[in-house]
């Protein structure tokens, strides 16, 4: 029979059932072990950057996969979509601003490649503008500002232990059984299932997604494809309204710079200025320890670098020095793949930039999990793995060797030495 014009995207299912604040799996039964506790480590310890991009920077994803670049684009706007989207739906409040970003030169040599960028970007699509001295110090007043990427839309800030709580919060209305202060000591395959084992008991599941981060990992085979790396922020108290009007600042972007040890900063909801990054620092043998998450000489580092970058707010004092550490891998943005014969998917290297990106990474999981072919799994960036570090004592010599290297290539007008270049034809790398 002919059917109207009218009905031919018409879906067959009632209305009344076909909402997107439904479980795509109702039935679903679904745990989540915890070490300690939701927010405690980086989910709790990040700049609250909350980014499309899926690659680690446009520039990373243009040198590594510039075919795929307009679909990672594509993908990684819809994905921050949906988490706007998902935190309104689930009443989850963590002062989601969608701010954009401002990237911004402030050395000579570090114009070319910026506006580069920008015109490569525009190319594909992408909102955003290259602003020259004046332009840029309009928007944020520093005398060390002399150009400027302006990404328009592509950045959202937020409070990341308000959205780590809020997203409990969430997954327990739905049903998810939470079990926090409870450590995975191992993963092994049991019949057409996983068991994963703690101190206290063990969960029996027909499927596994691992969340590891930087904490090693459950799987043998990923031991050497990331590194622990210990990022550093300070705080600051709140900024008078006479400091407001010193820097400017009415757009509240994010900020960060274009350096290969750079620094990342943003202003929260009561005006206090969050500044961190630069240091990147490693500990021979993969070392995690709570004392590590206290490093004088990197906070006194990055306090000389505020003052140097807005000389206004010289009577400011720190409320807030922490640190954390985040999981690097060498090509810098995350990875993905299943062990066990399919029962367990996996996802980590997200290296600092996991707030956006982790929802998405949440998502190629899933489909790993049910062996769906979608437009996530296709992408290489999804299908390859990164080169794994070596073995110590050559991880960590390579690794305080090219952190040498990069200091130094920042001090020399970008000149990358002979190590440096060699890392790169290699798609190897260590920054901040």
């Amino acid at each position: 029979m002919t059917v109207h014009p009218a009905l031919r995207d018409a879906r067959p299912v009632p209305y009344w059932l076909d909402r997107a604040d439904l479980r795509p799996d109702p039935a679903r039964e679904v745990v989540l072990v915890e070490a300690r506790t939701c927010g405690w480590a980086a989910s709790g310890r990040n700049g609250g950057f909350c980014e499309s991009g899926l690659t680690h920077g446009f520039g990373n994803g243009m040198a590594r996969w510039p075919e795929e670049m307009p679909e990672l684009l594509r993908l990684g706007r819809e994905n921050l979509d949906a988490i706007e989207a998902a935190l309104a739906r689930h009443g989850v409040d963590c002062h989601f601003e969608r701010t954009g970003q401002i990237v911004v030169a402030t050395e000579p040599w570090q114009l070319a490649g910026l506006e580069e960028e920008v015109e490569q970007a525009k190319g594909l699509g992408q909102d955003v503008t290259f602003l020259d001295a004046e332009a840029v110090r309009a928007e944020v007043d520093s005398p060390t500002y002399l150009g400027g990427a302006y990404w328009r839309g592509d950045t959202a800030l937020l409070d990341p232990a308000r959205l780590a709580w809020g997203l409990r919060a969430a997954c327990e209305r739905l049903g998810v059984r939470i079990f926090e202060g409870s450590p995975v000591r191992s993963l092994d395959a049991e019949g057409d299932g996983v068991r994963l084992r703690t101190d206290h008991g063990s969960v029996r599941a027909g499927r596994a997604a691992l969340g590891t981060s930087a904490f090693p990992p459950l799987l043998r085979r990923l031991r050497r494809h990331t590194v622990p790396v210990y990022d550093y922020a300070l705080m600051t108290e709140p900024l008078t309204g006479e400091q407001r009007a010193a820097i400017g600042w009415a757009g509240r972007q994010g900020f960060s710079d274009v350096g290969n040890q750079f620094h990342y900063y943003r202003l929260t909801p009561d005006w206090r200025i969050l500044w961190g990054g630069y240091d990147a620092i490693y500990h021979y043998g993969s070392r995690i320890r709570p004392e590590y998450d206290q490093r004088p000489q990197t906070f006194d580092t990055l306090a000389r670098h505020f003052f140097a970058t807005f000389p206004q707010l010289e009577e400011v004092r720190f409320t807030h020095r922490w640190g954390g550490v985040i999981d690097t891998c060498s090509r810098f943005c995350a990875f993905f793949g299943i062990a066990l014969g399919g029962r367990v998917a996996y996802a980590l290297g997200f290296t600092g930039l996991g707030v956006g990106a982790t929802h998405f990474a949440a998502q190629v999981m899933l489909d790993l999990l049910a062996g769906r072919d979608t437009e996530r799994t296709r992408p290489r960036m999804v299908r390859e793995k990164p080169l794994p570090f070596p073995p110590e004592p050559l991880r960590y010599a390579g690794i305080q060797l090219t952190r040498w290297a990069i200091a130094r290539a920042d001090a020399r007008g970008g000149r990358r030495n002979l190590w440096l270049r060699a890392l790169d034809r290699l798609g190897l790398g260590f920054d901040s």
